[in-house]
């Protein structure tokens, strides 16, 4: 291999820059990063900044699958887009990271789908994790949830990430790494083995501590990044206890521990996924999420908190001023008996609103949730509602405004908010004077079965703003739509002789979208979609085959664009 002095490297992207500066409103690749959950730590699922697709070019005949990539296992976490990686000896790429639970990491080139690198993130001797008798994750659990990349000052990008995985003498380990996104190598002398205690007398607790075993608990939600701290959550193998609901902080360039929480310590259960959701930051030291069924203590102390720190089925904000603390909750007036019908918040993911001015000209800062039980929260952030008994104290509450509930993660843009319940129309509802209207403004022609969708959004302007959701089906559909009317303008079924089928679907997938292009994760890999005279610019496409002796090349035939597009495959 040949590989460039750092000059050279620099040279190449000073050239980038120049093009991308002096291209008269082409989109610079340098602008459109996907680095986290959902597009940003808000988790609205919004692109503002792609305008190459848009209500005109988006149709089954300019637009489709452009190429499939083919990876080792369920690719249930998001891929993400880190842009302008100079990668040693070829040149510069945007790199599309996806992981799997085969326990594997891969860098794609985004644009041509070539192979750049992949990496195991097993130790020597060891496989990914059985499914630990729940169907949830099978056949194996390796890297379930979306990582998060961070690209500090000096550095081309690194990609944290969590894999499980069980050793010859059958224990189980959850490891977080920090990998180097130009090589895939461990950065910080990692990866750290994911160990904790609390205290409290809950589930799998000893000597005054609740304690964290690793071969109960699956890193499903994504990962965040606050500051210089990667934050990770913990939920259960389906409801199969001894359980509780841990959040911990990593430092992100030591990958020591620095802060533990749980918030079921003197109970049971409350784990923490959201459908995948990431936990929500405000970037004023907040975190919020939604806790799954478990253990609330009804008794509150003076501060109406309570009393035995037990936050199960609960609206959560923490505080991270000081290490991890809950400064704030929301918990339904029925809460205990939804967790006992498990028909709690934790299926659904926490969304953090825009400020936004009532009619007497209040500024809110608000956040949205959804779980089981059909209903639409809106919460104060900086006053979530507490437990009452009687009533919901809280800020907006639109009762059954989600039938089928909700296994999934809400998008936001532009005053209108979106939910994809299970077995219903992807839902349109729209804010008016810092209130949701009462009832959709507009819904989908079709309905998504189990588990829903969880929409996502490109483009900038409200005239030309489109809406995608993928369909767990078999074959996977991805649907667009336009986003102020919810009128299909496009999916992948609509192209003759399933020119844009690209899969069996994933439960809890999310269309990424970014300069030009969609990536829609699948059971077996990633469909990637764009416009199809671009097909031509892919031209002969190379990928990559990882064998044990090395890289081996290998090369796509040139497609036309009413054929099935290539394949590319790195085991």
């Amino acid at each position: 291999m040949i590989f460039l002095k750092a000059s050279i490297l620099r040279l190449v992207l000073v050239a980038c820059f120049a093009i991308c500066v002096l291209a008269a409103g082409a989109p610079c690749a340098f602008s459109q990063n996907v680095l986290t959950y959902h597009n940003n730590n808000a988790r609205t699922g919004s692109n503002p900044s792609e305008a190459t697709l848009n209500l005109s070019n988006v149709n089954a005949a300019s637009f489709g699958k452009l190429f499939t990539l083919s990876v080792d296992g369920l690719v249930d976490g998001e891929p993400l887009y880190l842009s302008a990686v100079p990668i040693l000896g070829s040149g510069t790429h945007n790199l599309l990271i996806v992981v799997t639970e085969n326990d594997s990491v891969y860098a794609f080139d985004a644009d041509t789908g070539t192979g750049i690198w992949h990496s195991r993130t097993l130790k020597s001797g060891e496989t990914p994790s059985d499914d630990r008798g729940c169907s949830q994750v099978t056949p194996q659990i390796g890297i379930t949830s979306t990582p998060v990349i961070s690209r500090p000052k000096g550095s081309n990008g690194v990609i944290y990430t969590v894999s499980m995985s069980k050793d010859s003498s059958g224990n189980y380990h959850q490891r977080l790494h920090a990998l180097d996104a130009t090589t895939g190598n461990e950065l910080y002398k990692g990866p750290v083995d994911v160990v904790a205690k609390y205290p409290g007398t809950g589930d799998d607790s000893s000597g005054g501590y609740v304690i964290f075993n690793p071969a109960q608990y699956k890193e499903r939600s994504g990962l965040l990044q606050y500051g210089n701290t990667i934050y990770l959550a913990w939920a259960s193998h389906c409801d199969i206890r001894p359980y509780t609901g841990w959040v911990m902080g990593y430092n992100a360039t030591t990958l020591a521990q620095t802060t533990v929480l749980n918030v079921t310590p003197n109970g049971n259960e409350g784990a923490i996924w959201g459908a995948g959701a990431g936990l929500a930051s405000d970037g004023a030291g907040n975190i919020f999420f939604l806790d799954a069924n478990g253990v609330f203590d009804t008794s509150l102390n003076s501060g109406g908190f309570p009393g035995s720190g037990d936050y199960g089925n609960a609206f959560i904000r923490l505080t991270t001023k000081g290490g991890l603390a809950v400064a704030d909750y929301f918990e339904m007036d029925n809460g205990v008996e939804e967790s006992d019908r498990d028909t709690d918040l934790g299926s659904g993911g926490a969304l953090l609103l825009p400020a936004m001015k009532d009619s007497s000209g209040t500024i809110w800062n608000l956040a949205v949730g959804a779980g089981k039980d059909s209903n639409l929260y809106v919460v104060n952030r900086a006053s979530l509602g507490k437990f009452n008994a009687k009533k919901n104290n809280i800020y907006q509450e639109l009762a059954g405004a989600l039938p089928g509930g909700i296994w999934s993660m809400p998008a936001f843009y532009n005053g209108r908010l979106y939910f994809g319940p299970a077995g219903q129309p992807l839902l349109e509802f729209e804010f008016k004077n810092a209130k949701l209207l009462p009832a959709p403004v507009a819904k989908t022609s079709n309905a998504f079965g189990y588990p829903g969708a969880t929409p996502s959004i490109s483009g900038s302007k409200s005239s030309n703003t489109i809406v995608w959701a993928a369909e767990n089906s078999n074959p996977a559909v991805l649907h667009a739509y336009n986003a102020n009317t919810l009128v299909e303008i496009y999916n992948t079924s609509q192209a003759a002789n399933g020119r844009d089928h690209f899969g069996a679907g994933n439960k809890f997938i999310i269309p990424l979208i970014v300069n030009g292009k969609v990536y829609v994760g699948t059971t077996t890999g990633v469909g990637v979609f764009g416009l199809l005279s671009a097909s031509a610019d892919v031209g002969q496409k190379s990928a990559i085959t990882a064998s044990a002796n090395g890289i081996e090349s290998v090369t796509a035939a040139k497609q036309s664009t009413t054929s099935p597009a290539p394949n590319h495959v790195i085991p």
